[in-house]
């Protein structure tokens, strides 16, 4: 069975730190694009970032370049998402999810690409 289980989330101050992670169990992770989402109240799941299988490519959405790093370590088959000087509005559950059909470089503009989603975690920012 395919899964995905995001963990990370949390309460943090502005211009605080998080790191996400997104371990898979049932599939190798490196094989696979991996993207991350998220979901704030009220507002259409988004794109934030995403890793290529292929070619390593590495995307990010304009309201979170500079501040957010994707990145893999194929030993522990984890995607991590590290998030830097945080801002209320990032304010969201996030969700990580793979792209098992595609060898194209990634994309977060398409959210039907992905078809394994993890279950989500909160992240609050707030003082």
């Amino acid at each position: 069975q395919l899964q995905l289980v995001e963990s990370g989330g949390g309460l943090v101050q502005p211009g605080g730190s998080l790191r996400l992670s997104c371990a898979a169990s049932g599939f190798t992770l490196d094989l696979y694009n991996i993207g991350w989402f998220r979901q704030a109240p009220g507002k259409e799941r988004e794109g934030v970032s995403c890793i290529s299988q292929r070619d390593r490519t590495t995307i990010y959405a304009d309201s979170v370049k500079g501040r957010f790093t994707i990145s893999r370590d194929n030993g522990k088959n984890t995607v991590y998402l590290q998030m830097n000087s945080l801002k209320p509005e990032d304010t969201a559950v996030y969700y990580c999810a793979a792209d098992v059909r595609t060898r194209r470089t990634c994309t977060i503009a398409t959210m039907s690409l992905y078809g394994y989603w993890g279950q989500g975690t909160q992240v609050t920012v707030s003082s």
